[in-house]
């Protein structure tokens, strides 16, 4: 198999084939440093890469700059952490490099994860690797984009509103929110929204993540019986044709299967409308000099520190109430589960995406928000 084969290897075929002597561990993570050497000078997913990065079993992570990797850089992407070195590794990054993964380096991701694009003031702005100029979202797009152009096995994220689902759905991987402290995080978000996740370049691999960064082992349901199936794919905000279009075949394959699938309606405003408050007060939180922040991120800074206790209680009822009439109320009383598409939009130019947000960001992540 040619070195640059190795690099495309899925994680569960890495592992069965290390572990029967049948491969080199090493000369998979060397496959994923030559792939960082000649598609990263373009993609830009990368902020720091460990050029001398080992491996036991063969398997590549690459790490969003969000979570910490000792004696890496862990700048969040601000100017206020710009030159800040972590002194200890994340849980779920001790837990990779205990089951034998090559920490391959850090990621980019824009200025504390507050973007659904992969821009910042400290690195180039992120590409998605299938087209140069489009975003590949956020703001975990530098492990999306990784994880597709082979320059990782897997990748770990963060998702508070769609910052694993964004980037996988614009780069065409796999990610996965799990529940909230499913995967620990050291650093808890006020609202218990935030959740480390997984991204992978397959269901499977993504799975294999999860199973050691949780450290638990996901359960595989063995029921073959038709399930009933709930499908948004319109909102009172409009959805992009090719996002509805992709969402119905995977309907209509799902009753090839013999499942039932209905169309139910699906209103996301009100969960927007509290999470954008929510997400200034968290803005405000940050433990870093607001001076150094980039315009937009001081901006809603700025408007979470003048959210009252009651702001932010209301809002946070309000779009939990609305994310329970859209999500749970269905499968609680006549589905198994939902289906929707990722984005209610394409992919965009990267100096189009939408601010953070705004009316157009809300059209962007109606789908991820409940």
């Amino acid at each position: 198999m040619r070195t640059e084969e190795l690099a495309w290897l899925p994680a569960t075929q890495i592992l069965a084939r290390s572990g029967a002597r049948e491969l080199d561990p090493q000369a998979v993570v060397r496959a994923h440093l030559e792939a960082i050497d000649r598609f990263d000078g373009r993609i830009h997913a990368y902020i720091y890469v460990d050029r001398n990065a080992r491996s036991a079993s063969g398997v590549g992570v690459a790490v969003k700059d969000s979570q910490p990797v000792a004696g890496m850089p862990w700048t969040y992407a601000t100017p206020s952490w710009k030159d800040r070195i972590a002194t200890e590794d994340a849980v779920p990054v001790a837990r990779s490099r205990k089951a034998g993964m090559a920490v391959l380096g850090k990621t980019n991701l824009p200025e504390l994860a507050a973007a659904i694009g992969t821009t910042n003031t400290l690195f180039p702005a992120t590409n998605n690797p299938w087209r140069q100029g489009i975003t590949p979202g956020g703001s975990s797009g530098g492990s999306a984009a990784a994880v597709a152009a082979g320059m990782a096995t897997v990748a770990l994220g963060e998702d508070m509103g769609g910052s694993v689902r964004i980037p996988a759905s614009c780069c065409g991987v796999v990610g996965l929110r799990p529940t909230p402290d499913r995967i620990p995080c050291e650093m808890v978000d006020a609202a218990g929204l935030s959740s480390r996740g997984t991204l992978g370049r397959s269901v499977a691999d993504v799975r294999y993540l999860f199973s050691v960064a949780s450290a638990t082992e996901p359960h595989a349901s063995s029921s073959k019986s038709a399930q009933r199936i709930g499908m948004a794919v319109d909102s009172s905000l409009g959805a992009n044709a090719a996002c509805q279009a992709a969402c119905r075949r995977a309907a209509d394959a799902l009753r090839s299967a013999g499942h039932v699938v209905e169309e139910i309606a699906w209103d996301p405003e009100p969960v927007a409308a509290g999470y954008a408050v929510v997400r200034r007060a968290s803005m405000a939180s940050f433990p870093a000099d607001l001076s150094t922040f980039g315009p937009g991120i001081r901006q809603l800074a700025e408007q979470g520190k003048s959210l009252t206790a009651m702001d932010y209680f209301h809002a946070f009822e309000s779009a939990t109430n609305a994310a329970n009439r859209a999500v749970n109320a269905p499968l609680h009383t006549a589905y198994d589960f939902l289906i929707t598409p990722t984005l209610g939009v394409l992919p965009m130019a990267i100096e189009r995406v939408p601010a953070f947000l705004g009316d157009e960001w809300r059209r962007y992540v109606q789908f991820v928000l409940p």
